[in-house]
């Protein structure tokens, strides 16, 4: 029998969906049908993150249920023992807990690119901006947002996340693509250049592109 149960606090299930999601949303401003489609796989991430970190522990639930004798968690329904690879590898609870902290990091990070990303283009008032963060990945906003995913999967994955990031990826990838379609129409040949030098998503720590 377990001895406390941390889980059922559905206020902040919904605080961090609502908190996230209009972060997100602020930095993103979806407009076109498209970009709000990518934006429901992100929402329909958060709300599978949350509702079991804070609300309803299935991941637990489910490796108690399959592994119960090879765990040997005393209290599985401890918060800290809801920690997917944690959980599954015995790692101590201080351990676990560096790896939320760790998350946390990440995530961090990935609000930081997202904000500066987010500062630049809409300072630009529609010119094409190569500068800044921009002269380091194409789709700083995204780098960002799949940080903030990475970030959340180190804190705390559980196995419906980990399933969904895959997916979740793919679809910010086809946006982007369908993104720099419009831009290379609109700039043409400044932005093909600008596209073969500066990578998409993951920099190469160096300014790489500058437009005089």
């Amino acid at each position: 029998m377990h001895e406390s149960y941390d889980y059922g606090l559905w206020t902040m299930v919904i605080f961090n969906i609502l908190f996230f999601g209009a972060f997100v949303v602020g930095f993103l401003h979806p407009k076109k049908k498209y970009e709000w489609r990518s934006l429901g796989v992100f929402a329909a991430f958060i709300v599978a993150l949350f509702t079991e970190m804070y609300g309803f522990p299935l991941t637990i639930y489910i490796l108690v249920s399959l592994f119960s004798s090879k765990l040997g968690l005393v209290d599985p329904f401890q918060h800290v023992n809801g920690h997917l690879l944690g959980s599954l590898f015995g790692a101590s609870e201080s351990v676990k807990l560096f790896i939320c902290v760790l998350g946390s990091l990440v995530m961090s990070a990935g609000l930081v690119i997202m904000g500066k990303g987010w500062n630049k283009i809409h300072g630009a008032k529609g010119n094409l901006v190569t500068d800044g963060i921009y002269a380091y990945v194409r789709h700083p906003q995204y780098s960002g947002l799949f940080l903030i995913t990475i970030g959340m999967l180190i804190q705390w994955p559980t196995l419906l996340t980990l399933l969904m990031w895959p997916i979740l990826m793919y679809a910010y990838y086809r946006l982007a693509q369908r993104e720099e379609r419009e831009v290379s129409t609109q700039f043409g040949e400044a932005y093909k250049h600008y596209k073969k030098t500066v990578p998409a998503f993951v920099p190469r720590f160096r300014p790489v592109w500058r437009l005089a």
